[in-house]
């Protein structure tokens, strides 16, 4: 094969990974959202079958032992699970790929950057494994969020080595475009905290909470990293406190990242070769307020919920682009 073709196709392939992960992270979401998460109570297969079609028997065996489909179990929900595994699966085998071929093409690149997604997604696979075996605890599930958003954060990275980028007239901006990243993956990861203890709705009141600025809160319940969902480390039912404490949290997080990266947006503007990603975090930025307050407002709607995921990957991969193009400008000027 000719080498402009095979480059051709590599980098083709890599851009349709990006947008592959980033479904598989909001279809993840909406599975989290629609509480399907133990729609099939084993893995990698439901109730030992290729799909629930084949399990019906015993997924309606689950669903009478449950009382209906109120419960964790049913056909639809089993539907969802399995729709992402196998988009889950999907998206191993094209890392895979690539990471086959950047080793086959290690001279022209390195093939360090494949590795990694390959050994990240290995990991997520593990972590899915996990989050059913163990009953949605929290800091797996958490973990497993997260583990997609590195996915998606990794292949921006991976993709924009094989776009072109005029490179940036100042890069002053570099560090503290890095902390804006930094900042960002600390509130998507609070947000995956405030999801999996099922905390969204914890306060209903905007701004403040519970009609005051500084509710009764319990940091030290909310924030214990190991234990059951729903329960304190030493087995007790988590107070609501708890939950008020881990959505507060959130908010907080919510106002200090929105000031800081409009604030990275703004400057970023002024500097020829970061206008348009510059656009592009603050537009992304305000939809993300506005889809987080929408959340309250709606009591959770689950389409506004699953855009708000959606776009957090959108705004993260926005600022993985936004240090890149800094990242390059830095090493061009050296």
């Amino acid at each position: 094969m000719d080498k402009k073709i095979g480059k051709y196709l590599f980098s083709k392939t890599i851009y349709i990974t990006v947008a592959f992960t980033f479904v598989v992270v909001v279809v993840g979401a909406f599975v989290r959202l629609t509480n399907a998460g133990l729609g099939c109570p084993d893995w990698p297969g439901c109730y030992g079958q290729l799909t629930p079609a084949h399990a019906a028997q015993d997924i309606a065996r689950a669903v009478a032992e449950q009382g209906g489909t109120h419960g964790p179990v049913s056909a639809q929900k089993a539907w969802h699970e399995m729709v992402h595994r196998y988009l889950a699966g999907t998206l191993g085998l094209l890392i895979l790929g690539i990471a086959i071929t950047a080793w086959v093409k290690r001279k022209q690149q390195s093939p360090c950057l494949p590795t990694v997604l390959l050994a990240l997604v290995i990991f997520q696979a593990a972590l899915g494994m996990w989050t059913v075996t163990l009953l949605l605890k929290p800091v797996i599930v958490t973990l497993h969020l997260m583990g997609g958003m590195a996915t998606l954060a990794l292949m921006t990275w991976l993709a924009a080595r094989h776009l072109s980028f005029k490179p940036p007239a100042d890069i002053a901006l570099q560090p503290w475009a890095a902390l804006g990243l930094a900042l960002l993956v600390a509130q998507i990861t609070l947000g995956g905290w405030v999801s999996t203890n099922y905390a969204a709705l914890a306060c209903i009141d905007l701004p403040q909470c519970h009609g005051q600025w500084l509710p009764k809160m319990d940091f030290q319940h909310g924030f214990q990293i190991f234990r059951e969902l729903g329960q304190t480390a030493a087995g007790d039912k988590l107070s609501y406190d708890a939950l008020t404490a881990i959505h507060w949290t959130h908010r907080v997080g919510a106002v200090v990242v929105t000031l800081y990266l409009a604030w990275l947006a703004w400057r970023a503007a002024k500097v020829a070769g970061l206008r348009g990603m510059a656009v592009a975090v603050g537009v992304l930025l305000a939809a993300q307020v506005t889809l987080g307050v929408s959340n309250i407002l709606t009591g959770l709607n689950l389409a506004v919920a699953v855009a708000h995921n959606a776009g957090a990957a959108l705004l993260l991969a926005a600022m993985v682009v936004l240090n890149f193009v800094l990242f390059r400008g830095s090493k061009t000027q050296d």
